[in-house]
């Protein structure tokens, strides 16, 4: 198979990951479970390492050298996340914990606004990982709003055929993700996008299968928030990104309350920071955003397009190779698809698949992968899903596809 990125470029990646350079269960490490959680290079590993070896300190409040150093390199990562996004500014940038995080912060905000109120419609879709269900269910129960879905295809799309009354005067934010993490669809939000800015809605994009797959323009989609998880971008966990334009953040009131987030507080009355520490509340992930902009920099150093090419090659190698196995049955045929491939063998359970795949030192994720309207619409209660990284190469495909069929027989 050919590979955009070469051999040796591949396995200079791959030399760059120490996790991946150990046996499980007597066989060399096959990690395919990248749509969960990818892992660090060493370039991040370094970063947080000299952050508590050389500069941990808190952040903003300090007049110490240390907390100087800190708040330096903290908002060093702001910027650089910033300029990633292409964003008009760093105030536009919120570290949260992740992308969960994110949506609960715009869904609580827009509750305690009052923007929102009884008979608004909330638009989301059948494709959403929960963290971009529950929060707008919670919404909808504390307002009197109402959830719309649009539905979705037999091939993992978004069928749009009722999408000018689903998405209508009475739609106030519409809510979607970039890429299925579940069916790897990447979906057409442009097209969502504009509707809902003819209609007034807001629009905010989950984003957690997107920041390590493409390149993100937050300018050229015009949306209003965009928001993804660090762990899913070589980065550590407990650390994400919420993107908005600052004219909206400005005016949405802060969800929780704490240092930082403040100008002044007296027991009758508080007035709150400015963007972007008005939503930071408390003690902030310091080390997680500096490894953040780390990965970013790791990312940028090969090339977000390459790397692209270089999964969608494992993808294709891999869904043309599966086919080949009787019993199996591939969920998410989209046209446009990233780095995910999902399936069952028929007369087999997935979490028995993938326990014995784990045995040949295969680690791919099984379940409803956090998406059980999703799993339902299929009649299915979940599948196993390989997810693909920059890190991986056709030995992965070859191991995971004999995995496969070796697991097979013995569940048969």
């Amino acid at each position: 198979m050919a590979q955009t990125l070469g051999p040796k470029a591949i396995q200079n990646i791959r030399s760059q990951f120490p996790i991946l350079d150990q046996k499980i269960n007597g066989s060399d490490l096959v990690y395919l479970d990248n749509a969960a959680t990818t892992h660090n290079p060493q370039s991040v590993i370094n970063a947080s390492s000299q952050y508590y070896s050389k500069t941990n300190s808190n952040i903003h409040r300090g007049a110490h050298h240390l907390s100087r150093e800190a708040t330096a390199a903290h908002e060093a990562a702001r910027e650089n996340i910033a300029k990633n996004l292409n964003a008009t500014s760093s105030h536009e940038i919120i570290f949260t914990s992740g992308t969960t995080e994110s949506i609960n912060l715009i869904a609580s905000s827009l509750t305690f606004s009052g923007k929102i109120k009884a008979g608004d419609r909330i638009l989301i879709s059948a494709l959403e990982h929960h963290s971009n269900i529950v929060p707008w269910q919670m919404l909808c129960h504390n307002t009197g709003a109402k959830l719309d879905v649009i539905p979705v295809t037999d091939s993992g799309e978004w069928d749009l055929t009722n999408i000018d009354s689903l998405l209508n005067k009475d739609t106030k934010i519409v809510a979607i993700s970039h890429i299925s993490n579940a069916l790897g669809t990447i979906n057409p939000i442009e097209t969502i996008i504009s509707k809902a800015k003819q209609k007034g809605a807001l629009t905010l994009i989950d984003g957690a299968q997107s920041a390590a797959h493409m390149l993100i323009d937050v300018q050229s989609l015009d949306c209003d928030f965009y928001v993804f998880s660090g762990h899913k971008c070589y980065a550590p966990t407990g650390i994400g990104v919420l993107w908005g334009k600052e004219h909206i953040l400005n005016e949405l009131p802060p969800y929780k309350g704490g240092g930082e987030m403040i100008k002044q507080v007296t027991f009758e009355k508080t007035t709150y920071n400015e963007l972007p520490f008005k939503f930071e509340a408390g003690t902030p992930n310091i080390e997680g955003a500096i490894a953040l902009s780390a990965a970013f920099d790791w990312i940028n150093n090969i090339g977000i397009s390459d790397i692209a090419k270089h999964e969608d090659l494992l993808l294709k190698t891999a869904t043309h190779d599966i086919k080949s196995i009787d019993g199996i049955k591939i969920f998410g045929t989209a046209t446009q698809k990233a780095s995910v491939l999902s399936f069952n063998i028929e007369g087999i359970h997935h979490y028995d698949l993938g326990t014995i795949m784990d045995q040949m030192g295969v680690a791919v994720r099984t379940g409803h992968h956090c998406c059980q309207p999703l799993m339902a619409r299929f009649g299915i209660q979940g599948t196993v899903r390989a997810s693909f990284a920059a890190y991986n190469n056709e030995d992965d495909v070859t191991k995971l596809i004999s995995a496969i069929k070796k697991a097979k027989i013995m569940l048969s």
